[in-house]
């Protein structure tokens, strides 16, 4: 059974997307009503009330969420850690300084809830290797800009 947990980021959860290891499944809905749903890797926390990811420019699940601008994100990771964060999405710096097919999104929180459940236990989230060196290396720059600007924003 959902709990409703609020407005704020969890510690725990902060702590997960702190790790950079972290894959959520980010949900948004097309202009005809369609559900569409994507892995999300690079997410970092903004303070307790707000995310920032970055995302492909061309990605479908960008487009839906500049247009519709509600979203909602689970997180599933280690030691039993089960969230989803319904938020509003907007669009921050378009194209990221690190790759130009690449912006960055921040998410205002509306609500928290936790996916916790009485009857299984998460144990870890999603298990995941780069693709190459240079995947490795994309990615790690992407995060020291989502990090830098949590901090200036």
């Amino acid at each position: 059974m959902a709990k409703h947990v609020g407005v704020k980021l969890p510690e725990d959860l902060v702590a997960l997307l702190k790790k950079k290891e972290t894959v959520a499944v980010l949900a948004t809905f097309s202009e005809k009503g369609l559900p569409h749903t994507t892995p999300i890797q690079c997410i970092f926390p903004k303070g307790e009330d707000g995310l920032l990811m970055s995302i492909h420019k061309e990605h479908t699940g960008y487009r839906n969420m500049v247009w519709q601008k509600k979203i909602m994100i689970s997180f599933m990771g280690d030691d039993n850690t089960a969230y989803s964060v319904l938020g509003r999405a907007g669009v921050v710096r378009a194209p990221s300084q690190v790759h130009p097919l690449m912006n960055v999104v921040r998410i205002d929180i509306i609500d928290i809830k936790c996916d916790r459940s009485i009857l299984t236990r998460v144990e870890r989230g999603v298990q995941w290797k780069y693709t190459s060196a240079e995947a490795g290396e994309l990615v790690k720059h992407l995060f020291n800009e989502l990090e830098d600007l949590s901090r200036t924003l």
